[in-house]
């Protein structure tokens, strides 16, 4: 399936980080996320989580996104992991496959967009895997800056890590020195390795965020 105008236009303006496009993409696809996760997990709490954490992911791995994945390919895939994990945290195998937003098409049917998707998935699954402690990590520290309104940080690792911006431009941007952007930096770098170290994983680099 050919990649739209529109994915690429809404991509390129999300990595500039235009918080209209960002509200565009969630408005597009939420809907559709959630429907799909809560198909199989049957419980909207957890459902909403998973598609918070999507939507999280997506943004973690945005700087390697493949211009010639849909959209909403990439987008269903990172939610099928994250489904796939909540299922195995409790104790669950998937049923069925996962379809991606169209119950009426099975993974693996010939030349069906859901087929690219698990062939996406299948061609990146080692690098999700390695970067997936990474992505828990940030996860984790954004909701702990959250809780304790810690903008400037969260702000800085979104720019920094997400959009890859050099130091000097996220100063320029947020109106703090080129150190505070350092520091920010520093901190959030050390706490990753940390957060790897206690997981006990192994191949995971902490500077691939860099």
């Amino acid at each position: 399936m050919p990649v739209s105008d529109v994915d690429l236009l809404l991509v390129a303006q999300i990595r500039r980080g235009d918080e209209a496009a960002w509200r565009e993409c969630i408005s597009r696809y939420e809907g559709r996320l959630l429907a799909f996760v809560d198909s199989r997990l049957r419980n909207r709490t957890t459902s909403e989580d998973v598609v918070q954490d999507t939507f999280m992911g997506f943004l973690v791995s945005l700087p390697n996104y493949d211009e010639q994945t849909p959209l909403e390919a990439f987008l269903f895939s990172i939610a099928a992991h994250k489904l796939t994990d909540v299922l195995r945290r409790q104790g669950r195998r998937p049923t069925m496959p996962f379809l991606t937003g169209d119950d009426s098409e099975p993974v693996g049917e010939p030349a069906s967009p859901t087929r690219q998707a698990s062939s996406m998935a299948r061609s990146h699954e080692k690098r999700n895997l390695r970067r997936m402690v990474l992505e828990e990590g940030l996860r984790q520290l954004a909701r702990t800056w959250i809780e304790r309104q810690e903008f400037e940080r969260l702000k800085c690792m979104e720019l920094l890590f997400v959009l890859g911006w050099a130091n000097k431009t996220v100063a320029e941007t947020l109106n703090i020195s080129e150190q505070a952007v350092a520091n920010h930096k520093h901190f959030v770098l050390s706490r990753l390795r940390e957060w790897v170290a206690q997981s006990g994983a192994r191949g995971i680099d902490v500077d691939d965020l860099r």
